[in-house]
């Protein structure tokens, strides 16, 4: 939720611990305090951010970075449990992979 009371519903193209990256329909304004929320395995999160500049915009949609402002204590853990848990299978996922016998043994 923007300031003012507005409603944006977005994508969320990447997540970090210090911010990420939203799809909108329509770019907010940048220096704009937001809420945000969304959904991990870990839980939902809720957190304080500030929209910055646009990245790239397209004709029905743009790109907006933001950064966390504020994250109450037990949504930073649920965010640091989400991005332990991606990374972990982005690196144990080609292992396993890898280490799968071949057809016929």
């Amino acid at each position: 939720m923007a300031e003012g009371g507005q409603r944006a519903r977005a994508k969320l193209q990447c997540i970090s611990i210090n911010g990420g990256l939203l799809q909108l329909q329509h770019e907010l304004s940048t220096g704009d305090f937001v809420e945000i929320a969304f959904h991990t395995r870990s839980g939902a999160i809720h957190g304080m951010a500030e929209m910055l500049h646009p990245t790239r915009k397209f004709q029905s949609a743009c790109l907006q970075p933001f950064r966390f402002i504020a994250l109450a204590d037990d949504d930073h853990r649920k965010l640091r449990m989400a991005l332990d848990s991606a990374l972990d299978r982005s690196f144990l996922d080609p292992v396993s992979e890898q280490l799968q016998a071949p057809p016929g043994f």
